[in-house]
């Protein structure tokens, strides 16, 4: 299928909306009360408390769909979270696969999340064939629909289970909105992957089509626009999309409203800091990134609580741009040099790289420059940056 080729793309797009923890009208109080509060965790990057609280809300009522799905949340970020896929850079340029295949999720853990989304889609489809017009069953399968898309693309590199999912997550959420207009949530992954769809290359976009997915770029923002203003349960995953969005439309403005909002509420997510910097950065508001970055360092430096992999080594790549940005070139060579040091994704270190080689083409130092220049391109190219890698190259070229 034609489709496939372009499928990387619309599955990384879509990944960062799939913690979707929407309402139960049928949970019980208690159920309702402990997810609420294992969500919170989840944004607050306290995977495990989360975890194990939506394994109480299960207990507390076994016929909750979104319990299930939560703890399958929660599981499938314990996995992303080790590989360090779980920034903004990751999907702006389309999913990065790296050319080396990172290392295999825990089994206990795949299995665990399989068995979560299999109750939740079972339970949904139950409530459904009691009853086709259920609106709110229609929405929990569409989400755990979502979710397994995600997890395809992100965890199993399987582009073709991921589409098959993610086709039938659109649907039933299509479906929920014909069924009920006013349920702005599911406009969600609806709007997501219209946007996604719609900045395909033309004959992608149409098979995309005759696969039955929707596009159009405004509708599809516009859609999950009105899921963040929504007040639904799953109104912060619309904000962690709409900073995607925003980013990938150069609305940095927008995104960084939808950043502060974000940075109050979970005021223990780290990543949040570090986005707002990448963020103000794109914009070309360097003193801003600077910023930004310097006060999530200080304000987490005694934070014993697990890093993302190579998280630490985002914060001064980017900060060491940053720096370099605002001419800072001996505080941007320290942060840049960190960065290289310590473990991380190989793009962050190629444009860790990249950005030294530029320091040392700005001194005069061509020998240098070209040895920096000639890391970077290396590395990029092994985690699929291609274009930092081939600026790299050029940038060698004209060292010589």
């Amino acid at each position: 299928m034609i489709l496939m080729s372009g499928w990387r793309r619309l599955a990384g797009g879509a990944a960062i909306v799939s913690l979707c923890v929407p309402s139960t009208a049928l949970a019980n109080g208690a159920s309702d009360a402990l997810r609420a509060r294992a969500a919170a965790a989840i944004y607050n990057l306290d995977r495990d408390e989360a975890i194990a609280l939506y394994r109480q809300a299960i207990a507390a009522d076994p016929s909750d769909a979104a319990a299930y799905r939560g703890l399958a949340t929660g599981l499938w970020l314990s996995i992303t979270f080790r590989r360090g896929n779980m920034t903004i850079d990751d999907y702006l340029g389309g999913y990065k696969r790296p050319n080396e295949a990172p290392p295999p999720a825990p089994r206990d853990v795949v299995a665990a999340f399989n068995s979560a989304v299999d109750q939740a889609s079972n339970l949904a489809r139950k409530r459904i064939d009691a009853n086709a017009r259920d609106v709110d069953a229609h929405f929990q399968l569409g989400a755990a629909f979502g979710l397994r898309a995600s997890y395809a693309a992100t965890v199993e590199n399987s582009l073709r289970a991921s589409f098959s999912a993610a086709r039938q997550a659109y649907q039933e959420h299509q479906r929920v909105l014909d069924l009920d207009p006013r349920r702005k949530d599911a406009g969600l992954i609806v709007g997501t992957y219209r946007y996604v769809v719609s900045v395909l290359a033309l004959p992608l976009r149409v098979a995309a089509y005759l696969a039955g997915f929707g596009g159009g770029k405004e509708e599809g923002v516009r859609m999950v626009e009105e899921a963040a203003a929504y007040g639904g349960d799953n109104q912060e995953d619309a904000r962690f999309a709409l900073v995607l969005l925003y980013n990938r439309e150069h609305r940095y403005d927008d995104a960084l409203k939808q950043l502060a909002t974000l940075r109050a509420k979970f005021t223990r997510n780290r990543l949040l800091w570090v986005e707002s910097g990448a963020t103000s950065l794109r914009a070309g508001r360097p003193a801003d990134a600077d910023r930004f970055i310097t006060e999530g360092l200080m304000r987490f430096a005694s934070d014993t609580r697990p890093r993302m992999f190579g998280e630490d080594a985002i914060a001064y790549y980017k900060r060491g741009a940053a720096r370099a940005a605002l001419g800072r070139t001996a505080d941007a060579e320290q942060d840049l040099r960190k960065a290289i040091g310590l473990e991380g994704r190989n793009w962050v270190h190629g444009r860790a790289h990249l950005e030294l080689g530029e320091l040392a083409l700005r001194a005069g130092n061509h020998a240098a420059a070209r040895k920096e220049f000639g890391q970077a391109a290396t590395l990029c190219d092994a985690d699929n940056d291609g274009a930092s890698a081939d600026e790299a190259r050029m940038l060698e070229r004209g060292a010589r």
